[in-house]
């Protein structure tokens, strides 16, 4: 067996150690060569190797376009083996002037659109560098920064790109790690660029006083105080809300209509207007009626109200809360330092670690320089001995077999002075061609002394810096279509919980149950023993009957103990029957109802079961949001909810009577408020159990009804034979309490 066919020796390590070491790797492989922009010019490296390419291709600004695939093939082919894919999604990004405050590519053909549709294939679309991207690889053949072998080690890319372009809080970045993820909204340039240079000449300058806010390509406005900005860029972690841009829209005779003209970064329109829509069907917002795409190259969504009278604001603070009309765009300022190292910068520390990075540019750009020049006056001072020797040097060319190093000797060249003469055209020998040449030399001479002063001088290179970052701050400058602040910067409160009571017109109504459980509303407070009132299907009958307004909303109690909730306005209307209430909450067809009234008609509610337990419960606690209701009493086995009764805000006693007819009287206040559970017990029962339960002003006595159509009422004012601790079994009721075992009429 020879040695190329040797197995692979099998190492015998720990699987914990193994998978943790591999797992290390993989991770800071995702960290820094993945999902991380650099703090220097803000690329990750497949946006930095996609803007290469495109250079190698020569598609500047003022040639033409090449075909998407094209780029895209030289990238992962020579710089990115990854996907084709995902490497084309974020080419398409790189265009899109809605994702991109600045975009670093020139798309030509469907590249996506705000509705959140996907660009075309990269066979059919078009692309070549903007002049931002132009900007931002300014000095890569100036030696400004260092370049390293491609995967495969047959080309050269750039480690990060020298440009004067603050690209980093200027486009933004959003993108998640293995155990960290950064997220940074775009700025606008001219802000960035003016801090910057308040920066070169002052470290611990304010950046707030130039950096207003984030300035998102799709316009909206920024609702943070300044104290709360201001906190989020020292920290680096935080979050803005950010809010669409409307105005009212008068239609005449009163009415009108929201204009929608910018919607948050981020949210795509599609999307934003079926949830809109969704609102709108399933009357999430009963004063929002409609909603209309009329959007073309701008944004317009006109929403319109239910009635002219309804408020504008109240309107869009409730919009706001419901929808992507505001939502918040998180800021976690996570990325690589100049030495690779991932850390939470705070905007100022990401402009200083910039601005130092820029230092180094001009650095290394100005020590470049110097060479080129040192290799020009060489050639320079060469040719012009040729000029001075000029008949000698002719004589040496035609008769030597080696007339370079004949050259070298007779005038003291150097080997690339000689090779230069050499190679020097026929033309060139003119006269004139030596004070064009002692020109150059001079002009030359005098740049190096220039930039040898500038390397000096450290309040040269700041003068020269902030040069430099001016003419790129005017050429994205506020007076600049590409320029201008998009996103307004105006503090706003919270957004306010609406109550429904604002969206709904408030008119009097007579809600009528019956015992089978069909809900029907009637217009108006009408007597609620009249015909129109007391009309049920054959075999049915009345169950509850009540006044109340639109802007109810009204509890359900089901013999489960569970608690529904019923919205005043949307029960069915007074003509005919009604509708089953079971449409409209999920309440099995064998569960009987106990109760239904208004939230508002107590702030407490005496709840009680068949078995003769109960507690205290706060009536808007007992508010459900969802069909599904809200378990509230849990009764024990064998027991039901029986009773729910208002508790009038003078009452402080309880009266109890059970089935067999025994009355008892306690304190109110030895009853515990609860929000669920059994409760305590109320009264004991040797045989049967609760029938009835009322509360009542024990100075004013206890009244009952005395049944009948008289309508009268009867009251005991003394009733000490009664009182007793709660639990007991109490003793036979006065003289003329119903047979029935009941307080009154329900």
């Amino acid at each position: 067996m020879t040695t190329d066919t040797l197995p692979t020796p099998i190492q015998d390590t720990p699987f914990d150690t193994a998978l943790s070491e591999r797992y290390l790797v993989y991770a800071l492989s995702t960290i820094t060569a993945r999902s991380l922009p650099d703090v220097r010019d803000g690329l990750k490296p497949v946006h930095r190797r996609l803007l290469w390419a495109m250079r190698a291709l020569r598609l500047d600004p003022a040639q033409g376009y090449k075909k998407c695939a094209r780029v895209v093939g030289d990238v992962i082919g020579k710089y990115h083996p990854h996907g084709d894919a995902s490497v084309y999604d974020a080419m398409v990004r790189l265009a899109q002037d809605f994702a991109l405050r600045y975009p670093l590519v020139d798309g030509q053909g469907n590249f996506g659109n705000i509705d959140g549709d996907g660009a075309a294939a990269y066979r059919y679309t078009e692309c070549r560098l903007t002049q931002v991207a132009i900007d931002l690889m300014a000095g890569l053949d100036d030696d400004a920064t260092d370049f390293r072998p491609t995967y495969n080690g047959e080309e050269q890319e750039p480690e990060l790109f020298p440009g004067m372009f603050p690209n980093l809080l200027a486009n933004g970045a959003s993108g998640i790690a293995v155990g960290m993820a950064t997220s940074i909204p775009p700025h606008n340039a001219a802000e960035l660029l003016n801090a910057a240079i308040a920066l070169v000449d002052d470290p611990e300058a304010d950046v707030l006083a130039f950096v207003q806010g984030p300035d998102f390509p799709t316009g909206g406005r920024v609702v943070d105080s300044a104290a709360a900005i201001a906190e989020t860029y020292a920290t680096g972690r935080g979050a803005f809300r950010v809010r669409a841009k409307w105005h009212v829209e008068d239609h005449g005779r009163g009415t009108w209509a929201a204009i929608v003209t910018e919607i948050p970064y981020g949210v795509q329109k599609g999307k934003l207007i079926e949830a809109l829509a969704t609102i709108v069907n399933d009357k999430k917002l009963p004063i929002l009626a409609d909603v209309n795409d009329e959007s073309d190259a701008e944004i317009r969504i006109v929403l319109e109200p239910r009635a002219r009278t309804v408020d504008a604001d109240t309107l869009m603070e409730s919009l706001f809360r419901l929808s992507d009309l505001e939502v918040k765009v998180p800021l976690n300022l996570n990325v690589l330092d100049a030495q690779r190292t991932p850390r939470v910068m705070s905007l100022k520390a990401a402009l200083q670690a910039w601005v130092a990075h820029q230092f180094v540019v001009l650095e290394r750009r100005t020590r470049h320089r110097l060479g080129k020049i040192a290799d020009r006056v060489e050639l320079l001072d060469g040719y012009l001995v040729a000029y001075l020797n000029l008949d000698r040097v002719i004589e040496i060319i035609r008769t030597e077999d080696e007339p370079k190093s004949v050259m070298i000797a007779e005038f003291s060249l150097t080997d690339r002075q000689a090779e230069a003469i050499l190679n020097m055209r026929l033309r060139s020998l003119r006269k004139l061609e030596e004070m064009e040449l002692r020109g150059e030399r001079d002009t030359l001479v005098a740049e190096r002394q220039g930039l040898e002063e500038l390397l000096a001088s450290e309040a040269l290179q700041r003068a020269r810096l902030k040069a430099d970052m001016a003419v790129i701050r005017d050429r994205y400058g506020p007076e600049t279509a590409l320029g201008k602040r998009r996103t307004e910067i105006s503090e706003a409160g919270p957004v306010r919980e609406i109550p429904l009571e604002a969206m709904i017109e408030r008119e009097p109504i007579t809600v009528i149950l019956s015992q089978r459980g069909w809900v029907r509303a009637m217009k108006g407070h009408i007597d609620l023993a009249s015909a129109e009132a007391l009309k049920f299907k054959e075999g049915d009958g009345p169950g509850f009957a009540f006044h109340a307004q639109t802007t109810d909303k009204l509890l359900l109690a089901a013999e489960t103990g569970r608690f529904y909730t019923l919205a005043a306005d949307k029960l069915p209307g007074g003509r005919g029957f009604g509708e089953p209430v079971r449409l409209m909450i999920d309440l099995e067809s064998d569960t009987g109802i106990v109760a239904l009234l208004p939230v508002s008609q107590a702030e407490r509610l005496l709840l009680a079961a068949s078995d003769g337990r109960g507690f205290i419960a706060l009536a808007r606690e007992l508010v459900a949001e969802t069909r599904k209701g809200k378990t509230v009493v849990t009764p024990r086995p064998g027991a039901k909810l029986r009773r729910v009764h208002p508790i009038g805000p003078a009452h402080d006693y309880v009266g109890v009577i059970g089935d067999n007819r025994k009355l008892l009287v306690f304190p109110l206040a030895e009853l515990p408020e609860m929000t669920r559970g059994q409760g305590v017990q109320l009264q004991r029962y040797r045989d049967g159990g609760l029938s009835d339960v009322t509360s009542f002003t024990y100075a004013a006595g206890l009244s009952w009804a005395m049944g009948g159509e008289t309508g009268r009422t009867r009251t005991e004012a003394d009733m000490n034979a009664w009182r007793a601790a709660r639990g007991a079994a109490g003793r036979m009721p006065p003289t003329g309490f119903p047979r029935d075992n009941s307080f009154g009429a329900r």
